[in-house]
């Protein structure tokens, strides 16, 4: 490629850099809260050419770059590694007779996991033809066995080094840990970059569009240049050895007096032994080691996994934000992480260390469940690519209704597990396809329970708990992301019930717009929906739910007498891989009348890395390439009797008719109508009174075609 293509290709990387990395720190992956990597920082102009943008590197999507900067074309010097019985070894050992494949790899980076699979094949279907791998550990923290693990798992046929010092890290300028180097036979750099595009933080797809390093090889074994010489590779940050010990100098940043806080109540949540993230940040040698990925995540708002923005429903009077389960870094937090390594990662004094922190032991972070349900037989995950939503039935064989107040979701295989929702069915659809069929999920009329990475619990707060009727079944519908390697999955829920009915049940609505439509390339494509809340009622809970295109999402509220709407949270950056749930601090009041709004953007460009397909119009579906509108909203009535919750459906189950989705009543009762829809309290209930999305079971039951409901127009009993 010319000189000046070269400049060209930078141009125009430079201006999408800009424009993407917003987007990329929305578009986290699911499992990264996660930065994994640790390492040494290169020397050199092959480093120097990825300082810029000091983060895009590491969480944008590969795109080329200037090879010549990046050194290809260049001597490629020799260096050593320690192989796994801990003898120094030199790289070119492993060497091929044509070309040698030198690829970073970690046991714990999510990203080298997934890329795993395809250098093992790459590395079988090359081997013939005098092309041989040299697997680098760059990680500084895996330990001997995880790498024999690894190697086991993957198929790994080449030499295999342990990089602890970084030397080789250091030699080849490594800024990442999943760069791949094609090596002529006369130690010249051929490529450096990406394995391919399939994967990436926030992103995965089915197979690769782009093969970068393969088209490489074909291209070197055939005497040509690549096309693509050189790419940006998004990994995990690799760190420098060199300044992991602390410094002599007492700096005004320490390990132990300011960092082991901030990590201790923001990360060990989920990065701690036995939590859901792949590795722990409990001592100072796990977190100095990754460092610098952990300055980019925190700085790029990826981790901790928070989207809503700082303003709220009562933020900022008291300095508390209105959300109890925020997560949140401040910037002066983000700050203190910087100034530390630009100090040098100081230990400082162990005295200065915070209190251990406390967390549930066992299996449960609830109370011990009274109830466990666990889907029938396992679920096989494959190790690549994208699967579609599984639903699996389970029968509750409850003989009398429970009052639930606390759930867990718990997968057996916590890795490959993006999310899950639980519907409520009758027991019957378990061997009745009709019932199936009548009883069939519908996302917008609510769920029962959910689970996310980091949030697979819920305790309601005293004197609330959901209903879960006799006769039922769990529908789960699960979201698996396939890891790199092959699994099984055989999740269960558990349930601690209340001894009695609680004074509130806690409900699950949604703001739905089951008639989207994004048109083709589309970039900030706006789809607005709402409610309108019948009766009295305070608000708990909110969790935005759209898929891949999904770019922002607000909530606004409009009681009865306001002129604007007031904005009860802000969504500036969604991300598809955390299906948060915000808890609120305070209920929020909603008497009768109050108009929900919800107002999402879609990205459906081409410039979205995670988009399916740009140049299709997007509609509902229940599938990650099709989308959804929904503003799931957790509530409970001001005014109701839960000693009547027989006559109440679950969150979650199929609801026929006027009175059963607002009431639930069977038979229908006009004074429960009333007491639900009567806004103006005139002793009827008027069309204007009711959702729009119930007209059709209102012109049902309006007898006499008036457009209100009296007692008139119910049977006497």
């Amino acid at each position: 490629m010319p000189a000046d293509s070269y400049r060209c290709t930078k141009v125009s990387n430079a201006t999408f850099w800009e424009s993407f990395m917003k987007r990329a720190a929305r578009q986290v992956w699911i499992g990264f809260g996660m930065m994994i990597g640790a390492g040494a920082v290169g020397t050199g102009a092959w480093a120097a050419a990825l300082d810029e943008p000091s983060t895009a590197g590491i969480v944008a999507p590969p795109a080329p770059r200037n090879a010549r900067d990046l050194g290809v074309g260049r001597y490629v010097a020799d260096a050593s590694g320690s192989d796994l019985a801990g003898k120094a070894t030199s790289w070119r050992s492993g060497r091929g007779e044509r070309l040698t494949v030198i690829a970073l790899t970690s046991v714990t980076c999510p990203l080298c996991k997934k890329f795993a699979p395809s250098l093992a094949r790459i590395e079988a279907a090359y081997a013939n033809k005098g092309v041989k791998f040299v697997y680098v550990n760059v990680s500084g923290v895996d330990t001997a066995p995880e790498m024999q693990q690894q190697i086991k798992d993957q198929g790994f046929r080449g030499l295999y080094l342990d990089d602890a010092d970084h030397a080789l890290a250091a030699m080849l300028g490594a800024k990442t840990t999943t760069e791949v180097y094609v090596v002529d036979a006369a130690n010249t750099l051929a490529y450096r970059g990406a394995v391919s595009d399939q994967y990436g933080v926030g992103f995965s797809h089915e197979a690769p569009r782009q093969r970068f390093l393969e088209d490489a090889l074909n291209a070197a074994l055939a005497g040509r240049a690549p096309a693509i010489a050189a790419t940006s590779s998004p990994g995990c940050a690799i760190e420098s050895p060199a300044t992991t010990a602390g410094s002599a100098v007492v700096p005004a940043v320490t390990y132990t007096r300011d960092i082991a806080r901030i990590v201790q109540n923001s990360c060990l949540e989920c990065h701690r032994s036995g939590g859901v993230a792949p590795f722990a940040l409990d001592t100072f040698e796990s977190v100095s080691r990754r460092a610098s990925m952990i300055r980019a995540v925190t700085q790029e708002g990826i981790m901790p996994p928070w989207f809503a923005s700082p303003h709220g429903p009562g933020g900022g009077s008291d300095g508390q934000s209105p959300w109890v389960n925020d997560r949140s870094l401040s910037q002066a937090e983000k700050d203190t992480i910087s100034a530390w390594i630009a100090a040098g990662k100081p230990r400082g004094d162990e005295r200065d260390l915070p209190l251990s922190r406390t967390f549930a032991s066992g299996e449960w972070t609830i109370p011990t469940p009274d109830a466990v349900y666990q889907i029938p037989e396992p679920i096989a995950v494959k190790a690549e690519g994208t699967m579609p939503y599984q639903h699996v039935l389970v029968p509750t064989r409850l003989t009398e209704d429970k009052w639930v107040r606390a759930m867990q979701i718990i997968p057996t295989d916590r890795s490959v597990v993006h999310h899950v929702l639980v519907f409520v069915m009758p027991e019957a659809a378990m061997t009745d396809p009709s019932v199936r069929r009548r009883a069939a999920i519908d996302e917008s009329r609510g769920f029962y329970a959910a689970y996310v990475p980091g949030n697979d619990a819920v305790i309601y707060p005293e004197g609330m708990a959901k209903r879960l009727p006799k006769g039922s079944a769990l529908m789960f519908q699960i979201h698996y992301t396939p890891s790199g390697k092959a699994t099984t999955d055989q999740m269960k829920i558990g349930m601690a019930f209340a001894d009695e009915p609680p004074r509130h049940i806690v409900r699950t609505a949604a703001v739905a717009d089951r008639r989207l439509a994004i048109p083709p390339g589309a970039a900030n494509h706006e789809e607005t929906a709402s409610v309108r809340l019948p009766a009295d009622s305070k608000l708990l809970a909110f969790m935005p739910h759209m898929h891949v295109r999904g770019k922002a999402y607000r909530y606004e509220m409009k009681r009865p007498g306001e002129e604007d709407p007031t904005v009860v949270l802000d969504i500036p950056r969604y991300d598809f891989n955390w299906q948060l749930r915000y808890t609120l601090r305070a209920p929020i009041d909603a008497p009768a009348g109050t108009m929900l709004i919800g107002t999402a953007w879609y990205d459906n460009s081409a410039a979205n890395p995670a988009n399916p397909d740009p140049t299709k119009t997007v509609r509902w579906g229940p599938q990650t390439s099709d989308e959804m509108m929904l503003g799931y909203i957790e509530y409970h009535l001001v005014n109701e009797d839960p000693n009547h919750a027989d006559e109440l459906p679950a969150e979650g189950t199929p609801r026929r008719g006027l009175g059963g989705v607002l009431a639930g009543a069977r038979p229908l009762s006009f004074d429960r109508l009333l007491t639900q829809f009567d806004g103006n309290k005139d002793g009827k209930i008027e069309k204007k009174e009711v959702p729009q999305n119930l007209h059709r079971g209102f012109d049902r039951l309006d007898r006499d075609g008036d457009g209100a409901l009296t007692r008139d127009d119910f049977p006497r009993p």
